[in-house]
């Protein structure tokens, strides 16, 4: 119950928020008046990147905007589901947000062959299994107020270890090409003759995730965290919510990033347990 408590008082001010409401429309614009008053901190950015010839004022601007243009949207699409009180909204963002992620992961795996549909299923996978089973233990309610943030927050972390797991997987695959087909030669499995390649993908794609657990609170406070604290819960109670936020997402992470392993396989060998030379024949 802490963790609803929590959340509660987080989301309280926004579940009061009506934009048929007329002050909706002028507590909103408020409110905007201190993020444009944070672009004051990116103008910086950008005079130094200009007075440092870096080119990238127009890069910084066009990723700004388009910050603000996609959190602005989906504040308001969330306000509408979060009004409903359908899990029909909550499966349709959910499976939005995985799509998104199947892509973006896909993408840093163009070379893997059906990669987008390999981290579409991975992702899918590890974050609903762990979903379910937050939801089963009584963590987090079954309400799009819960789920879809936790799924957000899941999904996002998954796509960035499945897409490293693949591109790694392929890559270490390719360079040590000789040694595998040595395994398969002497009747090795393709599981059993790319082992160390899949261990190493793993343990680099999952690291980042491992050491941000060993040292969080101790270098910086995590975003839950902090939103929590800001919006007005204690801090025992963000720590708590943020120490399931942890566990949540190597959990969903590491299912999905070993799942992958699995369904690359397919693609980087033929039936008779051959490589296709294929995948490995462009850089």
């Amino acid at each position: 119950m802490f963790l609803v408590n929590s959340m509660n008082q987080a989301w309280e001010v926004l579940g009061q928020l009506d934009p048929s409401d007329p002050t909706f429309w002028k507590e909103f614009l408020t409110g905007m008046l201190k993020p444009a008053a944070a672009t004051s901190v990116v103008a910086m950015a950008m005079a130094l990147s200009f007075s440092q010839k870096l080119a990238l004022e127009k890069e910084m601007l066009f990723a700004m905007a388009r910050a603000f243009l996609q959190l602005s949207v989906i504040g308001f699409v969330l306000q509408f589901i979060f009004t409903q009180k359908n899990v029909g909204w909550i499966l349709l963002a959910y499976l939005f947000m995985v799509s998104v992620a199947a892509y973006t992961a896909g993408e840093r795996a163009k070379q893997v062959p059906r990669g987008k549909y390999i981290a579409g299923m991975s992702i899918l996978a590890g974050t609903l299994v762990t979903m379910l089973l937050l939801v089963v233990l009584n963590v987090f309610p079954f309400t799009p107020r819960y789920i879809i943030p936790v799924a957000g927050m899941m999904v996002g972390n998954a796509m960035t270890v499945v897409g490293v797991t693949m591109k790694k997987l392929r890559d270490d695959v390719k360079i040590q090409k000789n040694l595998v087909e040595t395994a398969l030669a002497l009747g090795a499995t393709p599981r059993q003759a790319t082992l160390q390649q899949v261990k190493r993908s793993l343990s680099i794609a999952l690291s980042p995730n491992i050491d941000s657990a060993k040292t969080v609170g101790l270098i910086a406070l995590p975003g839950a965290m902090t939103g929590l604290i800001m919006g007005g819960a204690s801090p025992i109670e963000a720590v708590q919510l943020q120490i399931v936020v942890m566990y949540m997402m190597i959990g969903a992470a590491t299912v999905s990033s070993i799942l992958c392993t699995y369904l690359c396989w397919p693609a980087f060998f033929t039936r008779a347990y051959q490589l296709e030379y294929n995948v490995f024949s462009v850089d």
